[in-house]
């Protein structure tokens, strides 16, 4: 049975330098890591070396990221990512969130993460009501139409294209549409335009 490690994650995003990545190797070692798994890749991208960093750690270990927008894509990307590790019994360490050192096997570590979290939700909620009291604003003033539906707005393409002989799933392939859109919009056409 191994020894509990410490296991460092470092991540850049593919147009940044690779002096950050090694500026974040270095700092995770100098803080105990023995083993970094490093990556560059963007947020939003695959990122193969954390869910191999995720795999590896075990019970008693710690994980270790220089910052939380290293480790995860979001609030709720880096609370599910701690419940994880929690119930796997695997420590978290951000060396800076906020300019604090925390750790979540320790209470204020844990109690830090969750308010991060609740104030994470709190502020997407705002910014929800904010943008539903704006809509309706928008509307009662007819400022506001919606979003056109992407299909309808090809549904002249798609009719002529029928007419043209091409099949429906070669309609559908060639506008970048469902197959079921192109067939309403086939539909639709005949009930208006019967014959």
């Amino acid at each position: 049975m191994r020894r509990p490690m410490i296991v460092g994650y470092a991540r850049t995003s593919t147009i940044e330098q690779l002096a950050g990545l090694a500026g974040q190797e270095r700092d995770l070692k100098g803080a105990g890591a023995e083993r970094v798994f490093a990556e560059q890749t963007s947020a939003t991208g695959k990122r193969p070396k954390l869910d191999e960093a995720l795999r590896f750690v075990r019970d008693g270990d710690v994980l270790m990221a220089t910052k939380p927008d290293r480790l995860a894509r979001s609030v709720r990307d880096l609370l599910a990512i701690v419940d994880d590790l929690a119930q796997r019994k695997v420590g978290l360490v951000i060396l800076s969130m906020g300019g604090q050192q925390v750790d979540t096997r320790s209470p204020t570590g844990k109690l830090m993460i969750t308010m991060l979290g609740a104030v994470a939700e709190f502020e997407r909620s705002l910014m929800l009501e904010r943008q539903r009291e704006g809509i309706a604003k928008a509307a009662s003033e007819g400022k506001y139409k919606g979003r056109a539906p992407t299909a309808r707005r090809q549904s002249s393409d798609v009719i002529r294209l029928a007419k043209d002989g091409v099949t429906r799933q070669a309609i559908a392939d060639q506008l970048g549409l469902g197959i079921a859109s192109v067939y309403r919009i086939l539909a639709e056409a005949r009930a208006t335009h019967p014959g």
